[in-house]
């Protein structure tokens, strides 16, 4: 991998590392659905300016309407609501399983073959999240389940768009990608965000956080990750998500002073050893003897 790319994604994971911070000082204000709309409105507006033609949105309209809604609109609303009820650094680690359901369904669709340490990285990322899900559910009573069940499925909604994008908007221009499937999640769930707007006015700090969200977490990083698939191929773009985990726990203990309990840490090892392997390092290391 060439330096500028590994750089590129240094700067993704600090970025979306944060994200979950942001909806945790966002999310209740707004609401999952008006904050999903929000940043999705100001991420437009951002890839607007990266945009060269518009026409270059009519290269496949259909496609990106439904990357749009399958990357963005449904994961996008669905961290929101999981955020109500998870710290962030937590929400951080169960977005570390993309790559596995990214490859899992790439098994599946696009016939991508599984060694067996992949397989065993799987189960072993899958086991560590087991393992954090527990600790969170004793913690919390029970009340962490939905939002861990949300943020799950959000990470599942990002391996199908991983693989979706790779099928169908592979040859597509990475910057048209990003701002049409964005505008497809954006006439998606424009009439939800606006039947479900807040009575009760948005206070200052939520404003400004929803507004880092569109500009920096989704038009700045959209821009950086699409580039990044036609780079450097939808497995290794997927891996950025080994770094959410520490930059999100990171980010949670500075700005929100969240907990870094043992269990986290130790939780978050055994997920990214396991997404690690998942990906291919373990294969690699072996060819490389």
């Amino acid at each position: 991998m060439r330096s500028r790319d590994l750089a590129a994604m240094l700067l993704l994971g600090a970025i979306w590392g944060g994200a979950f911070v942001l909806l945790r000082m966002a999310s209740p204000a707004f609401g999952a659905t008006a904050l999903a709309g929000v940043r999705i409105a100001v991420a437009f507006l951002v890839l607007m300016l990266f945009l060269r033609h518009w026409r270059d949105l009519r290269a496949r309209p259909l496609a990106l309407f439904a990357l749009g809604v399958i990357n963005t609109a449904i994961p996008f609303w669905l961290y929101a609501y999981a955020m109500l009820g998870i710290t962030s650094g937590l929400g951080a680690l169960l977005n570390a399983t993309t790559p596995i359901f990214g490859i899992l369904i790439a098994r599946v669709w696009l016939g991508e073959r599984l060694t067996v340490l992949r397989i065993a990285g799987i189960v072993i990322a899958f086991a560590g999240v087991a393992w954090l899900v527990r600790g969170a559910i004793g913690t919390t009573g029970g009340s962490a389940v939905p939002g861990v069940m949300a943020a799950l499925a959000a990470s599942l909604c990002y391996g199908v768009g991983a693989c979706f994008t790779r099928r169908f908007l592979s040859a597509v221009d990475p910057v048209a990608v990003a701002a049409g499937s964005v505008l497809g999640a954006l006439l998606a769930i424009a009439p939800f965000s606006v039947a479900a707007w807040p009575a009760a006015p948005v206070p200052p700090q939520a404003w400004l956080a929803a507004l880092a969200l569109g500009v920096l977490c989704t038009g700045v990083a959209y821009r950086i990750y699409y580039s990044l698939l036609q780079n450097v191929g939808a497995g290794r773009a997927l891996a950025v998500a080994f770094l959410y985990p520490p930059f999100g726990i990171v980010w949670g203990a500075l700005v929100l002073h969240e907990p870094v309990t043992p269990g986290l840490v130790a939780g978050c090892g055994v997920v990214l050893a396991g997404t690690a392997f998942s990906v291919g390092l373990g294969d690699r290391m072996l060819s490389a003897r």
